[in-house]
Formats: structure tokens, sequence, C-alpha cells
């Protein structure tokens, strides 16, 4: 931790650009200052490098840079703590440094820490008498210390103006938020006007490039900062995106954001730009005596990104919709650890039920994650999250690996049963993804008819040739193909011709009420002649009664599964229903 804090510190300290620089009359101006009011004959603005200290600004004293090692400022830099040594020469730490071999008795230094935490170095007093220090002078060199700190952000990579636009920055915004603290109380709003979807700035920077964003960006600004009061309370942020602080009360806000809203949406933008712009504001209200301007931007954001999937102009934040996304981001976050975990992934089955010997030959393995904190999470809520990140093949490898396993103990157990599993339509996307699939059950010793991949009929609708080209593979390998989910989708007819499937599952949509009536029958009905006469076996879904057990016998189904003959359960159960 100790080593990580330093290389940043260390990288903080070079993106400043102060090392090795020339004398600068505003730091000097704060050593004369410094000198003056200790009434010490040296000064120094001290900046801690990897293994010296070197001297931004000094008075009282010739060279430019001394070791670290021994260094007071050292220290300073590493406690991020003001320090006062009255006598170096009683000092068992100090008394052999270079500072007391040079005759200096008396240090005291306060750190110059950046609003990110890293300590660069220190403001510093020396003498060559031993000295004590009061508190006031203590607070002073503190206030000293602040004024460097001040200087060093104002001239350097802490800049609070974005250069595209001239406005002040999203740093400068959190600094106006610490600042409004002090000498303010009461309720803010924050408005974040979001220009483009992110789509459309993907496509701008595409087709126009980074320059004519930067254009927009700053005509937006201009437009802006002409026709708004506040002026100083309007800020840029970044990709089209702008801040604007407002004072108001719960009656009228939601009248400003419409009027910011119509303001931006009658902008009239460059020629170069070749799509509309589509605004939309979000709405953060925040108490000042404890505000956090990183929060306050978080949360605004959070409400303009709510505004875009409603199709809202304008949205007020919401603790419900930000906690639900911060669920998800967490969920995400979390989801590579159980990966690596022993103890929270685990697989449950539910079997299917053969009508034509009331046998069960096959079941679904279906993944289940019990999460340390937030307890037992359905695979409805993180599955579709983990489908559309790089995590989903990492999942289906721990899926595959499961089953195989599974397999293979049930069969020394005598137990035969095929196990089906689901696929996301992006893992036929992977390059050499059936070779996997084979290569994994070859390695494993498992007959490739014991094994059936499952995917939805939108994921195979969705994806390319390549694609169809890994399931043609994988079925002329012997593989089962099982289409989940048959009926919901728009291509069915169409898609049935071309997929190399063995099996289609009627969803649980069409099933579920069967016993209600003859419309649902006939529905379900004509699936399955359709799809016998095409050559698929049949499994019906969500069969949760006797009687659609049965009606799906007397039309000829193949299988079910559902409720009503077992719920997902372990595998020592579901080997015990194949026994019987």
């Amino acid at each position: 931790m100790l080593q990580d804090y330093e290389r940043k510190r260390l990288a903080t300290l070079r993106q400043l650009n102060l090392l090795d620089t020339s004398p600068s009359e505003s730091f000097d101006r704060i050593t004369r200052m410094a000198s003056k009011l200790f009434d010490l004959p040296i000064a120094a603005v001290s900046l801690t490098d990897q293994d010296r200290q070197w001297f931004k600004s000094r008075i009282g004293v010739e060279h430019i840079e001394i070791p670290r090692f021994k260094a007071c400022c050292g220290e300073v830099a590493d406690t991020a703590d003001l320090l006062v040594v009255p006598d170096l020469l009683q000092s068992t730490q100090y008394q052999d440094s270079v500072l007391a071999e040079s005759g200096v008795r008396f240090y005291a230094g306060a750190p110059l820490t950046t609003r990110d935490g890293y300590t660069l170095g220190s403001m510093c007093v020396l003498g060559n008498e031993p000295r004590q220090i009061t508190e006031d002078e203590r607070a002073l060199l503190q206030d000293m210390a602040a004024m460097v700190m001040d200087q060093i952000e104002l001239q350097h990579a802490f800049g609070r103006v974005d250069p595209v636009t001239g406005l002040p920055n999203r740093n400068q915004f959190i600094e106006d938020i610490e600042d409004l603290k002090r000498d303010k109380s009461g309720l803010r709003y924050a408005l974040h006007v979001d220009l483009f979807d992110e789509n459309q700035i993907r496509s701008l920077q595409r087709v126009v490039g980074l320059p004519s964003l930067d254009n927009l960006a700053r005509e937006v600004a201009d437009y802006l900062k002409q026709r708004l009061q506040n002026r100083e309370r309007l800020y840029y942020i970044g990709g089209c995106e702008y801040l604007y602080l407002l004072d108001g009360n719960d009656e009228d806000i939601n009248d400003k954001a419409q009027a910011l809203w119509q303001l931006v949406s009658d902008v009239v933008l460059d020629e170069s730009s070749p799509l509309l712009h589509t605004p939309v504001i979000g709405i953060a209200p925040f108490e000042l005596s404890d505000a956090v301007g990183a929060d306050i931007i978080r949360t605004v954001h959070s409400a303009s990104q709510d505004a875009r999937h409603t199709g809202e102009d304008v949205v007020l934040y919401s603790q419900q919709l930000d906690a639900e996304h911060r669920r998800r981001f967490t969920i995400l976050h979390d989801f590579r650890q159980a990966l690596d975990s022993d103890n929270q992934l685990y697989l449950h089955f539910q079997p299917r039920l053969n009508l034509s010997n009331n046998k069960c030959q096959s079941v679904e393995a279906l993944i289940r994650w019990q999460h340390p904190t937030l307890g037992v999470i359905s695979p409805a809520e993180f599955v579709p999250l983990v489908e559309n990140t790089s995590l989903v093949r990492e999942m289906t490898d721990w899926v595959l690996q499961r089953c195989i396993e599974q397999i293979n103990l049930w069969h020394q157990q005598g137990c035969s049963l095929q196990i089906a599993m689901n696929i996301s339509g992006s893992n036929l996307d992977e390059a050499g993804f059936a070779q996997r699939i084979l290569s994994a059950l070859q390695e494993a010793g498992i007959e490739t008819r014991w094994f059936e991949l499952e995917l939805t009929e939108s994921a195979i609708v969705s994806h390319s040739k390549q694609a169809m080209k890994q399931l043609q593979a994988l079925a002329d390998a012997g593989v089962s193909i099982a289409i989940d989910d048959f009926g919901t989708g728009y291509n069915t007819l169409t898609y049935l011709q071309e997929v190399p499937a063995h099996v289609v599952k009627i969803d649980r949509a069409f099933v579920f009420n069967l016993e209600q009536g003859p419309r649902n029958q006939a529905i379900v009905n004509a699936m399955v002649n359709m799809a016998q006469k095409l050559g698929y076996r049949v499994v019906a879904e969500g069969v949760e009664s006797e009687q659609s057990c049965e009606y799906l016998r007397t039309i000829g189904c193949d299988e079910i599964q559902g409720y009503w003959y077992s719920k997902p359960s372990p595998a020592n159960e579901c080997c015990a229903l194949a026994t019987n």
C-alpha cells in the first residue's frame, strides 16, 4: 500500500512539471514572507523527489537540492504532517544529517498536499539556533503551505478552466462547493446538461473527429454564457456535458430546468455536425452543509442518464433508481471475485420429464449466486448484466467445467443424465468457441450425446453467419442444440430453416395457463405439430399443473419441464429422479 502511494505521489509530482524548473517570483514571494514572519534566515518550498529534496524556491541557502535520506522534508512527505525539530543536534534521527552538518539547528515544515491526498513536499523555515514554535506559528506555517498549493494548482496541472470552452471545469466545481460550504448553508441544485447520447458522441468522433467535437462544445458554451445570468455558475465537465449550479426551491426548480432545456434545444449547431443534438437535463438537490462535489457530479449525471432511458427531457435525481444502478455496478464488480471463489457460485439442475416413458433423461443446468453481503442474487438479475460484458466468456467456462464434472460424477454413480447448458449469443461470436466446447468434452472423456447447448431465439437471430457456423460445427460433432423461449421472437419460421437445432423449448408464456381455455391449447398444439414435422424434439417449459401435463401428453409433446414435475434442485436430488 505504501509503495503504491509513493508511486502515485511521484507520478503526481512529475505531472505538475515543477522539478528542475526556473525560479518563480510567485513562489519566491511566499518564501520571503515566511522568512520575515518567522524571523528566520532560511525558508524554502521543498519538493520530495524519489531520492532528493529539490527546492522550487529558497532563501538563505545556496544549494538547490539535498539528499532525501535523513532530510526533514522527506519525513513531512512520508507522514503528511507538520514537523517541528527544535534542535537537530539533539535529534537522534537528524543530528548527522546534511542540514545539521551545514549548521542548521531548527526546522519546521508543513506538508504541501494535493486535493487527491498526495504530499509533494513541504513549506519549511529553518534557523541556525535552537528554537520552539507557538500554536499561532504552526497555524501560520500551514496557511503558507496552503498558499503554495494554491499557486501550484493555479499555474500547473490542476487547472480550473477548461481550455476548449473557457468555462470552469469539474475541479473548479468541486472547489466552489467547498468554498460555498464555508460561508453559506441551505439547499442548492445542480443541473447536468447532456447534449448527446453516448451513441451520438461515438458517431461524432468517428465522422467528424475530436476537433469538430471540441468546436461544438465551445459553440454551446458561448451560447449559454451569453444567455445565462449566473455565468460564474456554469461549468464544463467534458463530452459536451455542462453543469449549472442554482439556488432555488422545490416550486420553481423544475421550471428553471425546463427553461434551460428549451434554451439548449434551440441552439443552432455548426454545419459540421451531421447529427441533431438531443439534450436532456438531470437535477440533483443537495444541502451545502454535507455536500461533496464529486458525489454531486455523480448523482446529477445519474439523473440525466435516467432521462435518457425514460425518454423525458428533465428528470429529478431518484435515490431509488440510483441505488438500483449502484447495485448493478456492485454485482458486475463482484462477479469476477465470485468466479474465483469456492463458495459463491453453484449449479442447480431442473429435470425434464420424457412423456413417452415417464423418465427423467435430461436436466438443465442453472447457475446460482450466494453473494457474501447481498445474499442470494437471482440469475434473472445478474446473468443479463454479465452477458453484456467480457465476463460472459468466463461465466460460460465456469458453468461448462461444472457440468462436465457433474456428468462424470453421475456416470460413476450409474446415473445416465444429459445436461443442457445455457449459452449467450455473444459466446457464438468468440473465436474458437465451438472448438473450446468440443475440446473440453474430449479431454474429460465425455461423449457429445450427453451434452446439450441452449440459447434463445433472439440470441440466434441477432448474431452473425460466423455464429451459425459455430452452431453447425457443434451439431456435426453430436452436441444437441436447443432453441429456448421458442415462440417469443419475430423471425421464428425464418430461422427454423437455418439453425442446426435438435430441440425447441416452447416458452412458458404459452404453457402457463394451458388448462384455462381452448385458445391457448390450440396455439400450443400448432407449435408442437409444426416443430415436430420439421424434425425437432419439443419440450414444453413452465408446466405447473397435472392438467397441463396431461394435455401436452395427449397432443404428443415429447418432454415437459416445470415446477409441477420438479423445481431446480441440487445434483443428488436429480440423480434420484433419474434412477426411480
